[in-house]
């Protein structure tokens, strides 16, 4: 498969505040890739590189073959570009916009009328063209934005967070529109915080405080952890119970799930004999301890935590030498 968008050593820095930190990867053509983190991870600043919408500081981001930095306005014609906020004019009507967008991206006559016809279509819009953008609802908001971003038949598209502020079956409404797009042979550059999401991608990125985490399948970052196991345990008083089992040398990490605990432990059998019975002991009952399938959020804590602890120590070596 061809490489269609490739970042390497990508950094970006605000003043003394690093967003992106040293950040290589590619992606495939074809690919549904998942830039995965929680809110200031530094997604959204690398998508606006990879878009030429801002500078690196240092290294460089490449899209279909082209250098961002030397070549953006090429870049940003021959890419599709859909924001946390829709990228939409609200005080224009649903074929404004798209008559807008078509406009923007060069389409003109029969070429654009059969785009324009395709958008109303797969937004669900027919009959609604004369609405104002602004009085749709937010499913159908987003699905518009992502016809306008794709009116021109882009090869890679860049989504940055676009279900944020859409219903759930809106959301899976729309990722059937980019699985779609996927079979066809469009790249999806995806960024999202929705674990459940990330299960779409073929690939995901996992970033925290700038950095790259984890890169890989859904599949192979599970496998980190072959050799261990994973329970769920439900008790009265789980906060007793975090604590103590978090101070167990047996209990390799824990995590609070809603209203139960994860452990990730060495043996499955035994680690649910010893915290039955810490928890018998503490008479924390009635206890229900399960052997579980590791999900792709336990995934992502177990690797935020061990960067933070290389950033703890990393912290604590440049103090030591500072004396």
């Amino acid at each position: 498969m061809a490489i269609t968008v490739e970042l390497t050593h990508l950094t970006k820095r605000f003043d003394a505040f690093t967003a992106v930190d040293d950040v290589t990867l590619s992606v495939e053509e074809g690919e549904i890739f998942g830039f995965l983190g929680s809110n200031g991870a530094g997604k959204s600043t690398a998508i606006r590189m990879l878009c030429g919408l801002l500078a690196p500081t240092s290294g460089s981001c490449r899209v279909l073959g082209l250098d961002v930095a030397r070549s953006p306005d090429e870049v940003k014609r021959r890419i599709g570009y859909m924001s946390q906020r829709f990228s939409l004019y609200e005080d224009l009507t649903v074929m404004q916009n798209l008559n807008f967008f078509g406009g923007v991206y060069g389409l003109k006559g029969g070429i654009l009328r059969e785009r324009k016809d395709w958008a109303i279509e797969m937004s669900g819009l027919t009959g609604k063209e004369s609405l104002l953008t602004k009085d749709l609802p937010g499913g159908w908001k987003q699905r518009l934005a992502l016809a306008c971003a794709v009116l021109h038949r882009p090869r890679v598209v860049f989504l940055d967070e676009p279900t944020g502020s859409v219903d759930p079956i809106s959301r899976r409404r729309f990722w059937n529109l980019i699985d779609g797009m996927s079979s066809d042979g469009v790249t999806v550059f995806v960024t999202t915080h929705y674990l459940d999401e990330a299960e779409h991608c073929n690939r995901i990125a996992l970033m925290h405080a700038g950095r790259l985490v984890a890169l890989g399948s859904i599949g192979h970052l599970k496998e980190i952890f072959a050799g261990r196991a994973v329970l769920e345990v439900s008790c009265p008083r789980i906060v007793d119970a975090l604590d103590s089992l978090g101070r167990q040398d047996w209990v390799l990490e824990t995590s609070i799930f809603g209203t139960r605990i994860h452990l990730i432990v060495r043996d499955a059998e035994e680690g649910r004999r010893r915290t039955s019975e810490l928890l018998e002991r503490e008479k924390n009952v009635p206890a229900a301890i399960e052997h579980i399938v590791p999900s792709l959020e336990d995934v992502f804590i177990h690797h935020i935590e061990e960067e933070e602890e290389r950033e703890a120590a990393r912290s604590a070596q440049s103090t030591r030498l500072a004396k």
